[in-house]
């Protein structure tokens, strides 16, 4: 089989005597962009190669071993519950997902709508190869998938030796299969999860619950919990500078600034790297970054504000404040509640494609269109889905209310002027584009497929202004402090004055929906609890930028980490776990994460390269129309020249590459920096069509005249 052992599969080296080997099959990549908030410690991608990598591995989980099941008849879990194999490997059940088979070294789960699965296996084998290829014999001996990657990844809660293998899968199928092998001691587990996109893309919650709380034997994690703080001295924030230092330069990362705030006082705040690469002018705590969606955290303060003035309530129906408010269901339309706009629990799915490509200068309505077309794929409240146009509408309805005389957009920026940036100092914060980069700004970059820093067009972040609730802020370090600062705080400002009352500012972080075992979302703020120390959290992605903010409530300590890379991703794990090392004394694993996720970023975009045609075959773009059209998407010009084939959006344009699929097709493949989106070639009603798709939906242009 071309997933066994054997020339398909890079041998990895000698491994230790024993293995588990985790199998996972996932959806079909996503393309659609990636500006949510960040999890703590989570190693994350370039959004570049997320058309390739979205299937990521996922680990299975089964029942405690008292709850084992007959094979033949599947168990569905009622809640989230804890299940060993019969070696010790400790995992956790989602709620929902059922038991379909189990044997004392094996176990398969299947999601709660049926069809995706995730396979988890118990091995002693020589290597993650041989572990895969014994999974793959035990769960689906007939399968025949060929192995498209191949990626080590980071030694992390007690696994070592971890290896992650993508497979190929046609764009018809609309799923993804992905496995992961680690090892510990004398065992490998293997992972191997089969998910169609509907599922991954509304189970991420789930799915990360499978990955992340599968442990080794007797393991248990590092807890902070009942430790006193250290004060962040000289000798401390010199550590945390010489980590930004080294990590800006093994990510090669253009500019990064970053700043720490301890008991009101700020510690650090200051700049490594220039603002654009070739040019001399350095990234100071001046500098403004795009902070993608930090700026939900930004606008639930707004509303924590308007409830602190009693011009609205969490608890008011939306529609009771603004009744243009509507989404594609009736039913869903009525439950929601202000609270709930920022909440990711409406069960309303991510949604991008219709403001990515959306024309410049799309009016602030353009949020509650979308939402007007928007089905719940998940009950109301059963299960975390990020979207971003139900919160940019958060911020809409709270300029509304506080300016129901002002155009809706309009509104939300003067409530922002005078409810969040004056009385915060926050002087150098604005949506605007033009007044951001005119000045001290950090130019963006993002990996080409030759894996050079190169610059990304700003035309495909201008488009976050229409929904910029949700994510169009440009700020600083020295802003961001002002706020993270307070935050940490509980509402009290420098001078000692009280800015917000502190129950109204709790209530943004109270849990909302669960993320994780010891993770929840909140309103437009991540809160995770996973090491014995509740860090209030929330990060930023836009082409080329990558942005978190963080604080620690019980410790009056926060900071901020800007920088103009998509390889600056996973300093927004990283810096929070290098602050938590310094001011808890914990295990030094900041710089493990940093120098992996370089090996890992190069050998991923190796990968990515190989897979495609670049220029893409004459023999695929002969088949091309030259005008494309789809009615909320807009259109797709074909330009050739001198061999080159690219698509024109209208705001951007790019060169274009092929790739071949596992079915005999092919699709083409947008090679702009920070995003490389694929479309797959197809006929309809004797027209040429190209269809583009996210984990949900889909859209078909169609040749125009």
């Amino acid at each position: 089989m071309r997933h066994a052992a054997g020339s398909s599969i890079p041998q990895l080296g000698q491994r230790r005597p024993v293995t588990f080997a985790v199998v996972v099959t996932l959806p079909a990549p996503v393309s659609e962009e990636k500006s949510v908030h960040r999890r703590a410690f989570r190693l994350s991608l370039p959004a570049f190669l997320f058309a390739l990598v979205a299937s990521a591995p996922v680990l299975a989980s089964v029942q405690a071993p008292e709850d084992r099941v007959n094979a033949s008849a599947a168990k569905r879990v009622a809640a989230d519950s804890p299940y060993k194999l019969g070696a010790g490997t400790q995992l956790i059940v989602p709620a929902g997902w059922s038991i379909a088979s189990e044997e004392a070294s094996a176990v398969t789960l299947e999601s709660p709508e049926g069809g995706s699965r995730v396979y988890v296996y118990e091995t002693k084998q020589t290597s993650a190869d041989t572990a895969v290829a014994a999974t793959w014999q035990h769960f689906l001996p007939q399968a025949d998938r060929k192995l498209r990657s191949t990626t080590p990844l980071q030694d992390a809660d007690g696994w070592d030796n971890q290896q992650n293998y993508v497979y190929e899968t046609s764009p018809d199928e609309k799923r993804s299969v992905t496995a992961q092998a680690m090892h510990r001691g004398d065992l490998w587990v293997v992972r191997l999860i089969d998910v169609s996109n509907d599922v991954a893309g509304k189970r991420e919650a789930d799915l990360a619950l499978l990955r992340e709380e599968a442990l080794p034997p007797n393991f248990v994690r590092e807890s902070f919990a009942g430790r006193t703080a250290h004060p962040l001295d000289a000798a401390r924030l010199d550590a945390l500078r010489a980590f930004i230092r080294d990590s800006q330069k093994t990510l090669n990362i253009p500019g990064v600034s970053i700043g720490v705030v301890q008991n009101g006082k700020v510690l650090m705040a200051e700049g490594f790297g220039v603002r654009e690469l070739g040019k001399p002018e350095k990234v100071d705590a001046d500098s403004l970054y795009l902070i993608a969606s930090n700026t939900k955290s930004l606008t639930t303060l707004m509303l924590g504000k308007l409830v602190d003035e009693k011009v609205i309530r969490w608890d008011e129906p939306v529609t009771q404040v603004l009744p243009d408010f509507r989404l594609g269901d009736a039913d869903t339309t009525k439950k929601v509640q202000i609270k709930h706009l920022l909440c990711a629990c409406t069960g309303l799915p991510r949604h991008d494609l219709e403001w990515l490509l959306s024309p410049p200068g799309a009016p602030a309505t353009l949020a509650l269109s979308i939402l007007s077309r928007m089905q719940p794929t998940s009950k109301f409240g059963e299960t975390y889905q990020y979207s971003n146009p139900i919160a940019a509408a958060a911020g809409l309805v709270g300029g509304h209310a506080a300016y129901p005389d002002l155009e809706i957009g309009a509104g939300y920026d003067q409530a922002m002027a005078t409810r969040v940036f004056k009385p915060l100092g926050m002087t150098r914060t604005t949506f605007d584009f033009a007044r951001a980069t005119r000045g001290n700004y950090a130019h963006p970059y993002a990996l080409n497929q030759e894996a050079q820093q190169v610059p990304v067009n700003m035309a495909q972040n201008e488009v976050i202004h229409a929904i910029r609730p949700a994510g169009g802020a440009w700020s600083n370090v020295n802003d961001l402090l002002k706020y993270v600062g307070m935050e940490a705080a509980g509402g009290v400002l420098p001078d000692g004055s009280r800015y917000i009352q502190k129950s109204v500012l709790e209530a943004r972080t109270a849990p909302q929906v669960k993320t994780r075992r010891d993770s929840w979302y909140g309103m437009g703020l991540e809160t995770d609890a996973r090491t014995g120390v509740r860090m209030v959290f929330h990060g930023g992605r836009m082409r080329g930028y990558r942005s978190n903010i963080m604080w620690l409530p019980e410790y009056n300590v926060g900071a901020v980490i800007l920088t103009n890379a998509d390889s600056g991703d996973i300093l927004m794990d990283a810096v929070p776990r290098r602050l938590l090392e310094l001011l808890f004394d914990g295990k030094p694993e900041a710089q493990g994460m940093v120098t992996f996720a370089a090996k890992s970023i190069e050998t991923r975009v190796a990968s990515a390269r190989r897979s495609i045609t670049l220029p893409a075959d004459p023999a695929v773009v002969s088949k091309l129309a030259s005008h494309y059209h789809n009615d909320l998407l807009g259109d797709i010009r074909v330009e050739r020249s001198g061999g080159n084939t690219r698509f024109n959006f209208g705001a951007w344009q790019a060169p274009i590459a092929s790739r071949s699929t596992p079915d005999g097709g092919s699709l083409l493949v947008v090679t702009s920096p920070g995003w490389w989106p694929e479309l797959v070639m197809g006929n309809k009603d004797g027209k040429r069509t190209l269809t583009i798709r996210d984990a949900q939906h889909e859209y078909v242009f169609t040749e125009a005249s």
